[in-house]
């Protein structure tokens, strides 16, 4: 079983990238689940999603513990919520920021991880470019299909596409692979410190 957990504020569609990437599990044949976890129902409230995705069926209910990746939509809650809590040493990393660890403020955390496994993305940037406003969601879940190859940008599009028709899916599932290919161009250099 995969498990990813998804930090975030209300208002960042944490919820709704939870949903999308089980639905992209689905749509290549496994089992899935997602659902979330929140205090406060209020806009910049923390949030936290779950999405597990297994070939088996899925019959385990609680928040996730030890994720095999964190996304994190919103980096001021590296330093107000543990969001590494439980993360294993070979886990997967995705963090929404123009900048590298060390700028963020978490260089010696990360050095307990493996360094192709960590990345940042510009999502809310992307998302601005593509959709006019800043929601990361899209962008990514299009950089996890690529830092850890668990679905396809395809299917994280056709999810996307099914939950969005029209303009607005497709300017997401642009967001989406934009993030991808950064994601994915980052991979052949060394992880930024």
């Amino acid at each position: 079983m995969f498990q990813v957990r998804i930090h975030g504020r209300g208002g960042q569609g944490v919820v709704t990238a939870a949903e999308l990437l089980s639905v992209a599990a689905f749509a290549e044949g496994r089992h899935a689940q997602a659902f979330p976890t929140f205090g406060s129902e209020r806009t910049g409230a923390p949030v936290v999603g779950f999405c597990r995705m297994d070939d088996r069926p899925i019959r385990i209910r609680e928040p996730i513990a030890e994720p095999d990746a964190l996304i994190v939509q919103d980096p001021t809650l590296l330093h107000q919520v543990d969001v590494f809590a439980g993360l294993r040493p070979d886990g997967y990393l995705l963090i929404n920021s123009e900048r590298g660890f060390e700028e963020l403020g978490i260089g010696e955390l990360c050095e307990r991880f493996r360094p192709e496994r960590l990345r940042t993305v510009p999502a809310t940037e992307i998302a601005r470019e593509c959709l006019g406003r800043p929601l990361p969601n899209a962008a990514l879940l299009g950089g996890f299909a690529a830092l850890t190859g668990r679905v396809s940008l395809e299917s994280v599009a056709e999810a996307i596409r099914e939950r969005f028709p029209g303009p607005l899916g497709e300017r997401n599932v642009e967001a989406a692979t934009r993030a991808h290919a950064r994601v994915a161009g980052a991979e052949r250099e060394p992880a930024r410190a």
